[in-house]
């Protein structure tokens, strides 16, 4: 058979166009690794969080390693430094967090006839719409109580707390070795890629996003610190102790990492704090009004000015993210969320042909 017997003048045949996934068998993908992020939390959340803290402490290690120190004796000095830190603060703060949580009780009870009377309107108008309905419903009307009991376990504890100290030692350990070993394990990852160029590409735009993520993670870290500080010297200022001051500023230094959803944590903590610490109507709103000033100055103006447009994420992707975190993951999910969604977006950003993904999470 000749050539020109076979076709175009022996050119090679088209390729069949390559099977895709249908939509069913992609939806049923993510349903199972949704499902499996889920039902792994207590094996995944740690390296989540050592990956977190290894990315804050990378940046000040590259810094040290400029001063001829070891990577080891480097990360080892972050690490330290940071649970000397982070123990110090604890110390600090259990006093008056134990004080509040003694204390919530009875003031909420001492709180209530304020309430009351401030609520003295509406409450007014609701008994008047609750009497009505149950005139005109006859017994169907009548308040019906149900009575629930819980059985309190008292060897819960005893069998949580070992858990607990084996993820926070997990956590450590890892957030060590993956600031001493993370590049090696990186680079021997990209070993196995078959080609010389490929192996070259791939480490380029990784150790981009490794900066780029590094360097994004440490700044949000510092500024919800400084944001957290700034509470803490305003609540002093108005006469708030200086331990609770603490308390508090260091409670939303930990919410502004979950966007939108921690802020408004945050103020109707600061309502409930100042209607339990001041009397008057106006100082009771103070905490909460300053709260959300300082959010507001941090969120729109400082926050963009030092992280640019580029980091920005948009409002909704945001919102569905916190929740699909916050559902698997609890609050350490809403920890996560946001640097998570900064890394899907960067590495979309650097692959060819899902730089259109990229931009519809902006």
């Amino acid at each position: 058979m000749s050539a020109a017997d076979n076709g175009d003048n022996g050119a090679a045949p088209a390729a069949s166009p390559r099977p895709r996934a249908s939509s069913a068998l992609v939806v049923l993908a993510t349903l199972a690794i949704a499902f499996t992020l889920w039902a792994a939390q207590g094996l995944i959340l740690p390296i989540l969080l050592a990956m977190f803290f290894a990315l804050v402490g990378n940046p000040i290690i590259r810094t040290l390693r400029r001063l001829w120190i070891p990577r080891f004796v480097a990360a080892l000095l972050v690490l330290g430094v940071g649970l000397a830190g982070t123990g110090l603060l604890a110390v600090q703060l259990a006093e008056p967090a134990g004080e509040w949580m003694r204390e919530v009780p009875r003031e909420m009870r001492q709180l209530a006839p304020k309430l009351r009377e401030w609520s003295k309107p509406v409450t007014d108008a609701s008994e008047v719409a609750e009497n009505i309905a149950m005139a005109a419903g006859g017994e169907q009307g009548r308040r019906r109580e149900v009575v629930r009991t819980e059985v309190n376990d008292p060897y819960r504890s005893l069998t949580a707390t070992p858990k607990m100290l084996a993820s926070v030692l997990a956590v450590v350990l890892l957030t060590f070795f993956f600031m001493v070993y993370g590049d090696n394990l990186v680079r021997n990852a990209l070993a196995l890629l078959p080609g010389r160029q490929q192996k070259k590409v791939t480490v380029e735009i990784l150790h981009s996003i490794e900066l780029e993520i590094s360097r994004y993670v440490l700044t949000i870290s510092v500024i919800n610190a400084l944001l957290g500080l700034v509470l803490a010297g305003t609540l002093y200022a108005i006469g708030v102790p200086l331990s609770e001051a603490l308390l508090w500023g260091t409670m939303a230094a930990l919410l502004n990492f979950a966007p939108y959803v921690g802020p408004l944590i945050g103020i109707l903590v600061m309502l409930l704090m100042g209607f339990v610490a001041f009397d008057e109507l106006w100082k009771s709103l103070l905490p909460a009004g300053l709260y959300l000033l300082i959010h507001t100055l941090e969120g729109q103006i400082i926050t963009p000015i030092v992280l640019g447009q580029r980091m920005r994420l948009s409002p909704l992707v945001l919102i569905l993210g916190l929740m699909v975190a916050g559902w698997m993951w609890g609050i350490v999910g809403l920890l996560l969320a946001v640097p998570i969604l900064v890394c899907v977006k960067l590495v979309l950003e650097r692959i060819e042909g899902l730089d259109g993904w990229a931009r519809l999470l902006e």
